[in-house]
């Protein structure tokens, strides 16, 4: 699994396309787990681990690679399940997720698979560990949960996103300028987001995915009005179920009606691929999550408010 990045040239070719490369691992049990391949750095045995005293309890250690301190998540003890026993015989998946770097100890680590983001979808109510699943799929006739790792990384580190907001200068944004569509199907990401912007005093519209968020957009188009009317902008993740952020942008973009939506692609998908992709898709930016200022100062500017005040 070292040479898990081999294939970046065949992942670019899949993503705008509505489909991802999922890594595929386990914690222990029978039920099989995914991870974006696109958020993996490497997978490697778990290396020696230095304990910190006043850790959070799924935090089993930091480790020291290629001249960098890692914290290492044990995502069995991170989902409400038992620790690994044995880290040495385990896995370690290294990932960057909103600019940072982080390491999932896992039991076993399986293959890679292709799937059409048409066939990932939201959790059914009910499912054990739900509140930390972001999507679910089959693969082989067996259930694979997709966690949300945001929301772990949020719990595990214990920060706080709402302090980095500040509120809007000037007049009063409520009733003068058109909501804003948030597209995210992390509970935690979408909630981040409505923060900052009722920081700003700016309405908001929420969807869990693409094909939701398309759907609301079609049915506001459909009245003729101008969608400028309706909405001041769209900020989409990219990685969503049953359709995912580079589509939505590609349907958005292609129909003479939304063309001229301002669409954000927020993610923690970053790096220069991304960049890219933005240009290929025709959104009109990318903004690598999460760091509240950067996106207040953003939507700010495109909802033609003053720049957020500092703190």
């Amino acid at each position: 699994m070292a040479g898990v990045l081999d294939r970046v040239d065949l992942r670019t070719r899949l993503a705008g396309h509505n489909r991802l490369e999922l890594l595929l691992f386990g914690l222990g049990g029978r039920q099989r787990y995914g991870i974006n391949v696109f958020k993996v750095r490497e997978v490697i045995h778990c290396p020696p681990l230095t304990r910190l005293p006043e850790a959070k309890a799924s935090v089993c250690g930091v480790a020291h690679l290629r001249g960098r301190t890692i914290s290492i998540v044990d995502l069995s003890r991170a989902l409400g399940g038992p620790p690994q026993e044995r880290p040495e015989e385990c896995f370690v998946i290294i990932a960057e997720y909103n600019r940072t770097v982080q390491g999932f100890l896992v039991r076993g680590v399986e293959r890679i698979v292709n799937v059409a983001w048409e066939e990932i979808h939201q959790p059914p109510p009910g499912l054990g560990r739900g509140s930390y699943l972001t999507a679910v799929t089959e693969v082989d006739g067996t259930l694979v949960q997709i966690i949300d790792v945001e929301k772990i990384l949020v719990e595990v580190t214990g920060e706080r996103y709402d302090d980095e907001l500040h509120p809007a200068v000037g007049a009063d944004a409520a009733g003068r300028i058109q909501p804003v569509l948030v597209v995210d199907d992390s509970a935690i990401a979408r909630k981040q987001i409505a923060l900052a912007l009722e920081k700003l005093e700016i309405p908001y519209h929420l969807a869990c995915n693409g094909r939701q968020a398309l759907e609301m957009i079609q049915q506001w188009a459909a009245d003729e009005r101008p969608i400028g009317e309706r909405l001041s902008m769209v900020i989409s993740d990219i990685e969503m179920p049953e359709m995912d952020g580079y589509t939505l942008t590609k349907e958005i973009k292609r129909d003479p009606r939304t063309a001229d939506l301002f669409v954000l692609l927020h993610s923690s998908l970053s790096g220069v691929f991304n960049e890219s992709m933005v240009e290929r898709v025709g959104a009109d930016r990318f903004l690598a999550k999460f760091r509240a200022d950067e996106l207040q100062r953003l939507v700010a500017e495109q909802c033609g408010l003053a720049a957020p005040a500092a703190a």
